[in-house]
């Protein structure tokens, strides 16, 4: 009786009668009272929950991690200079503002979740889609959540006495926060909404802090990094490209609203509107969180601290510098759970577009959560932080993000003469794409070029490994013996059913 309410399900692109839907969820509980059921079909989706406060929170929060707490000192050693430094910063804050208006842009014509996948798989086909999918699901977005979770693990296990080597509390931790972000994004996509709101709302709260304490210390007359600002500048054109990937990774994240396009609310208004909101916001507080460091520290001691908010918190707070350590927690927590909310989404597109297992862009039947996408990402995370150290590897994998990125601002022009007739809310100038794609190349050649490493190469084979699963279990369909059932097993346990895409009216 379980197996046909699902084949019911699937054959009905996803819309479920609700008499056997009760037969399957009331089956262990048939004296429930079910008067109430309707004869009209339901259909399984994800609701629009996140308006434009939560939206701007996703980007925000996300891309505001640890770093900015931690340790915002490698463009200060790339460039040379105070001045120049904060040029970068803003220039920065600046292009990431252009990849957010490009996107908007994109948002509004494709109508989808999954972000750079969905733009990517419309404008230049299957292949290289699949390819940003294999990417991004099995290296970049999972180990980027494992160390911003493991980061929390290390300032959370600094508040607690224990006995032995530090990593395994550490990366206990790490798990339970993983765990944690799960069980939220699982259960219900408003609690995860909220969840980021609030996370956001208390890092910022701290930046604010450091902010106003600047302000305090400038008008006090501590100036004097500010001065002859520029001395000591490199001329190292080689060096200052270097100093701006360093602030754009800062920067990333400026992309994350446009993985759950489906579930805004009025996107045609709130996603452009979200996306410029959040980069401006970030830029003006990277900017002014700088400058306060510079107030109380000089730029030999920033470069000489391991952890600069924590020293500015010793200076300048006393004996409540104890917050700026929670702050990072707050911080991190936050910074995940924006990057599962968004990272699932595109195992969920993937899995919709037949790119991964059809499973995994099931919907939860009572939640309206991407429960089996969310499952999925949490474990590969889970399985990251098992080594010592990953953080070499993304390393090597980074310069792929600006690859995906160049590709999909790409698309936007492909899509002016392909799509021209398509309504756009918002349409930017054609100078701005054309601009992002330039610096990206630049961003993605110049790496390579400036100190080429073996590593780039495997990297760049583990992309195109890919092509390894695509084409027998893409392209040729080819059938594992043994998981249809596994499919119908997943429906059963976890009570989720096809959500097949549909265009907003």
């Amino acid at each position: 009786m379980e197996n046909n309410a699902y084949e019911n399900s699937e054959t009905n692109g996803g819309v479920i009668e609700n008499d056997t839907r009760k037969r399957y969820l009331t089956d262990s509980t048939e004296s429930q009272d079910t008067s109430d059921v309707s004869i009209v079909p339901e259909r399984v989706q994800m609701k629009k929950n996140v308006g434009l406060i939560s939206g701007t929170s996703l980007i925000v929060g996300t891309i505001i991690g640890s770093g900015i707490f931690i340790s915002p000192k490698s463009v200060l050693d790339r460039t040379g200079s105070v001045g120049l430094s904060l040029v970068v910063w803003v220039a920065s804050g600046f292009l990431a503002l252009l990849g957010s208006l490009s996107y908007a842009e994109l948002g509004t014509v494709i109508r989808k979740s999954g972000g750079e996948y969905v733009y990517i798989k419309e404008a230049l086909g299957e292949i290289p889609a699949f390819l940003f999918a294999w990417t991004s699901v099995m290296v970049v977005r999972t180990s980027s959540m494992a160390i911003i979770c493991l980061t929390f693990g290390e300032y959370m296990a600094t508040f607690f006495p224990y006995c032995g080597s530090p990593v395994i509390p550490m990366k206990i931790v790490a798990a339970l926060a993983i765990v944690s972000l799960g069980v939220i994004n699982s259960y219900s996509t408003t609690l995860a909404g909220r969840t980021q709101v609030f996370f956001t709302a208390v890092k910022l709260l701290a930046l604010v802090v450091i902010v106003v304490g600047g302000i305090v210390k400038l008008i006090q007359g501590n100036t004097s990094q500010f001065e002859n600002s520029f001395e000591g500048t490199t001329t190292s054109p080689s060096s200052i490209a270097l100093a701006f990937y360093n602030a754009l990774w800062a920067y990333d994240g400026w992309n994350n609203l446009n993985y759950v396009t489906e579930e805004i609310k009025n996107p045609a208004k709130n996603l452009p509107r979200a996306n410029v909101l959040g980069v401006m916001i970030t830029t003006i507080i990277y900017l002014l969180v700088n400058i306060s460091y510079l107030t109380v520290m000089t730029s030999t001691e920033l470069l000489n601290s391991s952890a600069v908010a924590v020293t500015w918190g010793d200076r300048v707070l006393g004996a409540a510098a104890a917050l700026m350590p929670l702050a990072v927690l707050f911080s991190t927590f936050g910074a995940a759970n924006g990057t599962l909310f968004g990272g699932g989404r595109v195992v969920y597109v993937a899995g919709r577009e037949g790119h991964l297992p059809e499973m995994l862009s099931y919907v939860h039947c009572k939640y309206y959560t991407p429960f089996p996408s969310v499952i999925f990402t949490i474990v590969i995370s889970l399985i990251m932080i098992i080594p010592g150290n990953i953080g070499s590897l993304v390393d090597f994998f980074s310069f792929s993000a600006w690859l995906f990125y160049g590709l999909t601002v790409t698309c936007l022009i492909i899509f002016r003469f392909t799509k021209k007739d398509v309504e756009r809310p918002i349409k930017v100038p054609i100078v701005i794409p054309i601009l992002f794609v330039l610096i990206a190349i630049y961003l993605v050649i110049g790496p390579i070029i400036e100190d080429p490493q073996i590593e780039l190469l495997y990297a760049f084979l583990f992309i195109i490994g890919g092509l390894l699963f695509y084409f027998p279990f893409v392209y040729f369909k080819l059938k594992i013996k043994g998981f249809e059932g596994l499919t119908t097993g997943v429906q059963l346990l976890c009570e989720v059913v096809p959500s097949p895409y549909e265009p907003e009216k």
